[in-house]
């Protein structure tokens, strides 16, 4: 998945299957007090848990997050003080999105938002405008790639002027992917499935711009959202030959999808999905599949969270594991939220007895670019007046294997480059 595109595909599959309503509950964690009468340095978390998606597709980074400041507590803070988070579910709706930021930012002044996973993160301007830093976000929208003070996860090279997302409301994302499977598994055809409903078929008619960029032959394959016929859809892609199937589906449909193709003996290179799928939950999520599971690759900007040869890998998992119930199965999106925690704990660290808003804002920036101790590509914030017309990527890639997990592929995320075209499109 190209890496800057990453808020129009989460934002397509979650759309498909969202709907009215939301709820606001809150909950603080962390302690309320510190050692010797110091007070907390206090962040927030903000997910939209309750949301008509599912927690199941928010609450991973925050977990992540947590996991990492229960760790450093337990090792004396940040010059002695804890960090108490503080968390807030906005309920998947602006209004409730909103709230928090109010409660969080003006009612118990947090120095910072840590990992935030929002499904309509209407409050960033007021984060914003308040100076508030917003570390290690996952770009569900646009906000990251619009608004100074917020840095997300994966890094932005837009100028970020608090008007328009991008450059003048255009966003801009690479073919790095589509180069990798076309060099590295010899695919020349690839089917793209999306629904009929408009943010799975934006999504889609941007992954098809970059495969026939790298000089794919592309299938289009449309579903009906109210009555998808899957089955349909994989004989399509069985007489099609696909070497690859991508999709801007949510993860029942591609649960569906999998159980289609495995019904009717389609078999590919790759069914590529998403780091909001790089799960442990796939045996699960696709237990009627295993053909089709055990085809499927995920691409991403961060470390395999599988990868126990690395210690930080090892670190987190083993924190993960002391977290028990109060996590769900290890993703990486637990690992990209436990490496925002760690990028602002270097930030707040840096700024000595001084941890303020504008401190760890000005350190967040002088770090970068960052790499959470090898976790993430490097992440930095150009804010490049024009947009680059090519742009040297690196990627992270990993395939299920059901008795192994997810394996890593290639030669790593740090050797895995290519300076690749960047396709435009708006958010």
């Amino acid at each position: 998945m190209p890496r800057a595109a990453g808020a129009l595909l989460l934002a397509g599959l979650l759309a498909v299957t969202a709907a009215c309503g939301s709820r606001l509950p809150e909950r603080d964690a962390g302690p309320s007090s510190a050692p010797s009468g110091r007070e907390p340095i206090r962040v927030g978390v903000i997910a939209s848990s309750t949301s008509p998606v599912g927690g199941a597709a928010f609450d991973a980074p925050g977990e992540g997050a947590r996991a990492w400041f229960a760790e450093l507590n337990a090792h004396g803070g940040i010059g002695g003080r804890r960090v108490e988070v503080v968390g807030c579910d906005d309920g998947g709706s602006g209004v409730g999105n909103d709230a928090c930021v109010r409660r969080l930012v003006d009612e118990r002044k947090v120095t910072a938002l840590v990992a935030t996973t929002a499904y309509d993160y209407a409050g960033a301007s007021r984060v914003s405008a308040a100076g508030v830093p917003d570390i290690g976000g996952q770009p569900i929208g646009p906000a990251y790639d619009t608004y100074p003070h917020l840095y997300g996860i994966y890094g932005s090279l837009a100028p970020r002027d608090g008007d328009t997302p991008g450059w003048h409301g255009t966003l801009y994302g690479g073919t790095e992917v589509y180069r990798w499977f076309r060099q590295a598994r010899g695919a020349r055809t690839a089917a793209v499935v999306h629904y009929n409903q408009a943010s799975s078929a934006a999504y889609a008619r941007l992954v098809t711009r970059g495969l026939e960029k790298e000089g794919y032959r592309v299938v289009r394959e449309q579903v009906d959202f109210a009555l998808p016929n899957f089955r349909a859809a994989a004989a399509d892609i069985r007489r099609s030959g696909a070497d690859l199937v991508f999709d801007a589906l949510d993860t029942h449909g591609n649960a569906q999808l999998c159980e289609a193709m495995d019904d009717l003996g389609v078999r590919v290179t790759a069914k590529v999905t998403n780091v909001q799928n790089w799960s442990e939950s796939v045996a699960r999520d696709y237990a009627d599949a295993p053909r089709c599971r055990n085809s499927l690759w995920a691409t991403g900007a961060s470390r395999n969270h599988d990868d126990t040869a690395d210690p930080q890998v090892r670190a987190f998992r083993a924190a993960m594991a002391r977290a028990g119930d109060a996590a769900g199965p290890l993703s990486q999106w637990q690992l990209e939220g436990w490496a925002a925690a760690m990028w602002f704990t270097d930030a707040a660290r840096a700024c000595g007895a001084d941890v303020t808003r504008a401190c760890v804002d000005r350190r967040v920036r002088e770090l970068t670019p960052y790499t959470a101790r090898g976790l993430l590509l490097p992440v930095s914030f150009e804010q490049l007046a024009d947009p680059p017309r090519t742009r040297r990527s690196c990627l992270s890639v990993a395939r299920w294997q059901d008795d192994r997990g997810w394996v890593g592929q290639g030669p790593g995320m740090t050797r895995t480059c290519f300076v690749v075209p960047q396709i435009p499109y708006r958010p």
